[in-house]
Order: structure tokens, then C-alpha cells, then sequence
């Protein structure tokens, strides 16, 4: 099993000075760099203490400087976004610059805050970030782009730099949604899969993949697809029972609230989907507790994922622990016996 994790810069009631969560962030980091992670993996967001890091290229520049193991994911750079020249650019010149140590995952996005304020609009959100992706692609694997679609149109550009990795880096994308599975399998994209799906739904979802991948000629085999999980882990298992409540809480209060969960797990390409479905009527919180935290002590947590390996698949944990306890147990105590 592989091992990254799901780095978000989370705020807290503001608390503390923003730089100390950066800088406490940063400290986490060092130690993946030590101990046999394979990644990182930078979320990006906009507009909310949830998780305060609008720009995981220069977040990625910064960490890169730091380290000399750790590949430095995107999870995601929300590519609808950008001017796709523009991402072309900055994600080849981290890779550059950290010497060929990226790893490229795009999303559609969810937020409506986010949607209004770049100018985009539900209807229009999931053509344009798949129109975007094309031309960064397009832009990295060509020495010259010319490029006509229904948003961008450029003759004869050459983006520069080109990414240090032949002839990219690799590349997933973010797909939570049926359609959004469906469309990243139709188009031979790998996928990472998120933190706010239960097990059992992400499991079905791997399965959809893995059809829908061999209906369009392509194959499973050798690609790495990240899977997201909360954890939490304590010396015993009423204080990792308490940690993931409050996880949860945190969770659900500053973001993923019924509505929001829906998007996450419904509609991160095709808004169409979350449309079809009713809200959950369950208690969010109790949701997260029971169905998507793994928690419990070092050696119930070793269990748990080797039990979750069997049943969805899990090749490669993208880990969001909900303390930096959490964190030191699972580096210590989890992932040397799994790895």
C-alpha cells in the first residue's frame, strides 16, 4: 500500500495566527518527507477558513524547497478556474523546480462562492474545466499549441516552460459523481476519490471505474488511484472515538454541511447528478463517525485499512488525519506495518 496525504490548511475559529497553522503545516510536511510517504497533497481553496490555501502551486514551489523525497501533488488545482495557459505554465515550472516531483490532480470545483466569483456558473462549470484540462495537455505535450474549442482558441503558442517529467506529470482527476467517473474513465484519465464518500460508496464507485475504463479499451492495471479517508487515532479507542467526533463536527460546520456533502460525493464534474438525488436525511455528523472517519488505536486503525484493501481496492490511502496526533501515530504506528 502507498501512503500520501490530503494536506488542508485548516483555520479554526482563527485561533491562532494564520502563520502558525502555514508553519505547523510545513513542520507536518518535513516529517512525510522522512518516513515513507510517497506524497503530499495540497488542496486548494477559496474563501473559507476550512482550509486557507488558494494557491497550491505556490504553496508547492514553497514545500519543494524544503524537501527532497516527497512527490508534491494537487488535490486538486481547480482547473475551470484559470486561464488553462496560465496552469500550463505554473504547474510546469513546479515541476521544474522541484525536479520532476509533481503530481498533477485537476478538479471541476463545487462551491458556488467560488463559482460566482470567477465568473462561472453551475451550467457551464464542467465543459469549460474539461475544455481546460484539454489544453493544458494539449499545451505540455505539444511544442507549439494550437488549440480551437468552445472557450479558448490559440494558434501557434508555445508554452514555456515544458514540465521537467516526459511529457508530463502524471495526471488524475478528481471524480466523486457517476458521471464525473464515467467521463474521467471514457477519456483514460486515472482518478483520486474523496474524503467525504462512505466506504461502501466509494467502493461501488472504484468498481464503476474499473467498468467503465475497460468499456472504452483501457486497463486498471498499474495506475495509482488515491482514495481519501479521515482518520483519527488515539491510545485507545474512546479517544480516537472523540477525535473523529469532533473531526466530524468541524467538518460539517465549517463546509461539508447535507448539502455540501451531496456536491462533494455527487457532483464534482456533472452537476446533473446531484440534482437527480435528495438530500440525505441522517445526522451529518453521525454520517462521518460512522460511515467515513477511520478511527480507533494504532492496531484497530492497521486492521480497519487492511479490511478496507480487500473490499474497495485501497492500493493507495490519501490520508487526512483530524489531529497532528493523529498524524504522529499514523507515521509511527500505522504506516510502517502497511507499507
Amino acid at each position: 500500500m502507498k501512503f500520501g496525504v490530503l494536506q488542508f490548511f485548516s483555520w479554526p475559529q482563527r485561533r491562532v495566527a494564520l502563520e502558525t497553522v502555514y508553519e505547523r503545516a510545513l513542520q507536518r510536511i518535513d516529517v512525510m518527507d522522512q518516513t515513507g510517504y510517497d506524497a503530499v497533497w495540497l488542496a486548494e481553496h477559496h474563501f473559507n477558513t476550512y482550509s486557507v490555501c488558494p494557491s497550491v502551486h505556490i504553496m508547492g514551489t514553497h514545500i519543494s524547497a524544503r524537501t527532497k523525497n516527497l512527490r508534491i501533488g494537487t488535490a486538486v488545482s481547480l482547473a475551470g478556474m484559470y486561464h488553462p495557459l496560465r496552469l500550463a505554465e505554473e504547474v510546469a515550472l513546479l515541476d521544474v523546480l522541484s525536479g520532476g516531483r509533481v503530481n498533477w490532480g485537476a478538479g471541476r470545483g463545487f462551491d458556488p462562492t467560488e463559482f460566482r466569483a470567477f465568473g462561472l456558473t453551475a451550467e457551464d462549470s464542467s465543459a469549460k474545466f474539461r475544455e481546460n484540462v484539454n489544453v493544458v495537455l494539449a499545451a505540455w505535450r505539444n511544442e507549439r499549441l494550437t488549440f480551437h474549442g468552445d472557450y479558448h482558441h490559440f494558434d501557434e503558442i508555445e508554452v514555456l516552460p515544458k514540465p521537467l517529467q516526459d511529457p508530463h506529470p502524471p495526471v488524475w482527476m478528481a471524480a466523486s459523481s457517476p458521471g464525473a467517473i464515467e467521463w474521467a474513465a471514457g477519456e483514460g484519465h486515472s482518478i483520486m476519490m474523496d474524503p467525504h464518500s462512505s466506504h461502501v460508496d466509494l467502493a461501488s464507485k472504484h468498481a464503476l471505474y474499473r467498468k467503465t475504463l475497460e468499456a472504452h479499451g483501457y486497463s486498471i492495471e498499474g495506475r495509482e488511484i488515491p482514495m481519501a479517508r479521515l482518520l483519527a487515532i488515539a491510545p485507545t479507542h474512546d479517544e480516537a472515538a472523540e477525535i473523529a467526533r469532533a473531526g466530524a463536527q468541524w467538518t460539517v460546520g465549517a463546509y461539508a454541511r447535507p448539502k455540501t456533502i451531496q456536491a462533494l460525493t455527487l457532483s464534482a464534474v456533472d452537476e446533473d447528478d446531484a440534482a437527480a438525488q435528495p438530500v440525505e436525511e441522517v445526522d451529518p455528523v453521525q454520517r462521518y463517525v460512522d460511515d467515513v472517519i477511520v478511527y480507533g488505536t494504532p492496531s484497530e486503525v492497521v486492521d480497519k485499512l487492511a479490511q478496507l484493501r480487500e473490499e474497495m481496492s485501497l492500493e493507495y490511502l490519501l490520508c487526512s488525519p483530524l489531529s497532528h496526533s493523529t498524524f504522529m501515530s499514523f507515521s509511527e504506528d500505522v504506516l510502517p506495518k502497511l507499507a
